[in-house]
């Protein structure tokens, strides 16, 4: 079964006398042997699948595995496998012990959407930037296990104690909705276990060996639960890479790499440095930047591919001619290789480095792809939509309800939600079954009891219909009904309103042709929604150029890649200090390490902000890089001297003054 593996892919794959920790270099099998792993677990050690557990991070990485791992199986049973991610797993622990905790165990997951509107109420603020901070410190608070009541003690500045006052409240409130946000996933079966120790070990028993994907991407959180699952059996791999480690600013710790050797002395450590991506020259490239870094654990990739092309440094005049002239070298590169465009990907390092690009793109034709952006089914208006379609499909979705009858606000305010979510807590039922429980009508006041009826009959009647209608039918009702079109332009300036009525027009539209085709009715439609990525086009893969920023192009790779904007306040970040400096060039390495074949790394010699230019420096990642391996072209290290626009005018005025005054020959600054 290993033998396809090499020597030390194999030994990872086979290796079960203790902890074991894999330092998997970029492109240099992970997934491979995790797969392998689990299969000679089931086929060689005589493991149930029930009782191994595979840990990745997302969805996606998970279905790949779960895939592979079937292919590996050959039609044997693997029935009861666990292949997902952190998120799923908590989910999983804490529908079976909800009771411990005191919730029900269809409890309600509020997602940042639902989350940010809560705070929203609680704070009876509109600052973006005040929410978006508010969120960043109780997940911090949470991962460090802080609760509300010790964030108060704590003390510290007056808005920390602000914050630590609406964490209470916002806790409150998810406990009355008997919701749990996305930290809790992970937050609260680490609680769990430590409360409850029958708990751990029936989790312990359940799940004997573990497999951990990207380990340096955990948190404080994640690495507590995992240490309590693998208990003092210790029977896990993880499997990570400290080199790409870029995910501090989320609270991921590369420490738990580290800190693995001191919690089991007995660890087992084996390198995987083969890279089957890349060329060598790229590699040599990478690791000469990579060593830059303070190093716990020394590590080369090498690769069989050959010495690859000469990676380009390229320097441009400033933005516009950089995007003008990565564009033209990808069409020329394209045209004389006889490649596809889905072969060629820009990475950067923000967001906003992106418009010039999709500008130019558009302008020559190009298809392209943006990776990182929003989804289409993550936006606020198609959300609101999908909420009364998911609560018509199942009333005890509560977020679905609670997001529906306050989006268009319908005289159901929190006080009322809060009084509902409390007694439906209480009687271990949802928020729709509880409004229509006689006693409701003694907890709330007649006005609120009667929007709330008002709303939950809409609901029924609608749901009566859904299953024999005519899906497009009752779409138009639905939208006619909730009059979501004139609260959209009550609440949004015209032209954001604008945008937000087409996508759901397109929604809509989409659904009633989906619908007419397939011959399904609403029911049908809503269950449909979850399994397709509707306008995204991810039924098939596109032939389109990619553009994406670093930290999402992780994990992917492209044989023709150009990493743009490479400068110093971009790449690395301005005010980094030593610390983030390195996971910035650990975030270059990352970049450099998703080319196989060839690699084009540009910079600007200035860049325009607002109406003036400023001067760029290269990155000083660019100098840590072999200079025999680099090509440099356009312009490199030549002095450009730029003025601003103010600048400019004011040399003009004195220059004319001078003419003025009949002072001859003029020598320009």
């Amino acid at each position: 079964m290993l033998s396809k593996l090499n020597a030390a892919q194999r030994e990872a794959a086979s290796y079960l006398d203790g902890p074991l920790l894999v330092l998997a270099g970029a492109g240099s099998g992970k997934t491979r042997v995790i797969t392998h792993k689990i299969a000679y677990l089931v086929e060689e050690c005589g493991y149930e699948p029930k009782n191994i557990a595979a840990i990745t991070f997302t969805n996606k990485a998970a279905n790949e595995m779960r895939e592979r791992v079937g292919k590996l199986l050959q039609g044997k049973n693997s029935k009861g496998l666990v292949v997902s991610t952190f998120h799923s797993l908590g989910m999983h622990i804490l529908r079976a012990e909800a009771k411990l905790l005191g919730y029900k165990p269809q409890f309600s997951i509020f997602d940042s959407s639902d989350t940010w509107k809560i705070l929203s109420e609680l704070t009876n603020s509109g600052d973006k930037q005040e929410i978006r901070d508010l969120q960043t410190q109780m997940s911090n608070w949470k991962s460090a296990f802080i609760s509300p009541e010790q964030a108060a003690e704590a003390g510290g500045a007056a808005e920390t104690q602000v914050q630590a006052r609406i964490y209470a409240r916002y806790q409150e409130t998810l406990r009355a909705y008997q919701a749990v946000d996305f930290d809790d996933l992970i937050h609260l079966p680490v609680v769990l276990f430590k409360q409850h120790p029958e708990a751990l070990v029936r989790w312990q028993s359940r799940l004997r060996y573990l497999l951990i994907d990207e380990y340096q991407d955990t948190n404080d959180c994640q690495y507590q639960l995992t240490r309590l699952l693998a208990g003092s059996r210790a029977a896990f791999t993880a499997v990570g890479d400290d080199d790409q480690a870029i995910y501090a600013w989320r609270g991921a710790s590369v420490e738990n790499l580290h800190n693995l050797r001191n919690d089991y002395p007995n660890l087992r450590v084996i390198k995987l440095e083969q890279n089957y991506r890349s060329s060598q020259r790229i590699l040599t490239v990478a690791n000469q930047l990579i060593n830059n870094n303070t190093k716990v654990f020394e590590k080369k990739l090498w690769s069989e591919h050959g010495i690859g092309d000469p990676i380009r440094v390229y320097a441009a005049r400033d933005d516009e001619h950089e995007a003008e002239s990565v564009v033209m070298r990808l069409m020329a590169h394209k045209f004389e290789c006889g490649t596809r465009f889905a072969d060629y990907a820009v990475l950067y390092r923000s967001n906003h480095l992106s418009r010039v690009f999709e500008e130019q793109l558009r302008a020559q034709r190009v298809p392209y792809t943006v990776s990182g952006g929003t989804s289409f089914f993550d936006r606020a208006e198609i959300k609101d939509i999908t909420s009364y379609l998911r609560l018509i499909a199942n009333p005890d979705d509560d977020p679905a309800f609670i997001r529906a009858i306050t989006t268009p606000k319908r005289g159901v305010g929190n006080a009322t939600l809060e009084k509902l979510g409390s007694y439906a807590g209480a009687r271990q039922i949802s928020l729709f079954e509880a409004a229509f429980e006689t006693q409701m009508v003694d907890e709330l006041p007649p006005r609120q009891h009667e929007d709330l009826m008002l709303f939950c009959n809409f609901i029924n009647r609608i749901q009566e219909r859904a299953e024999k209608d005519a899906c497009g039918e009752l779409l138009d009702e639905l939208l006619r009904a909730i009059n979501y079109e004139t609260w959209l332009y009550d609440s949004h300036e015209s032209r954001q309103a604008d945008a937000k009525w087409k996508n759901v027009q397109d929604f809509i539209a989409w659904l009633k042709r989906k619908a007419e085709q397939d011959e399904k009715s609403l029911l049908d439609m809503v269950q449909t929604i979850a399994l397709i990525n509707m306008l995204e086009g991810k039924d098939k893969e596109q032939d389109a150029v990619t553009l994406s920023t670093l930290h999402a192009a992780k994990g992917l790779e492209f044989p023709h890649v150009f990493i743009i904007g490479v400068e110093e306040d971009i790449l690395p970040f301005r005010d980094s200090n030593e610390k983030q400096i390195e996971e910035e060039r650990r975030l270059m390495y990352v970049g450099i390490t998703r080319a196989e074949r060839s690699l084009q790394i540009s910079y600007c010699n200035r860049r325009k902000r607002g109406k003036d230019f400023m001067v760029c420096e290269p990155s000083r990642f660019v100098e840590e890089m072999p200079e025999d391996e680099l090509l440099f072209t356009g312009g490199h290290k030549e002095a450009v001297q730029t003025v601003s626009k103010d600048e400019g005018k004011s040399k003009l005025a004195n220059l004319k003054a001078m003419l003025n005054k009949g002072g001859g020959f003029v020598t320009l600054p």
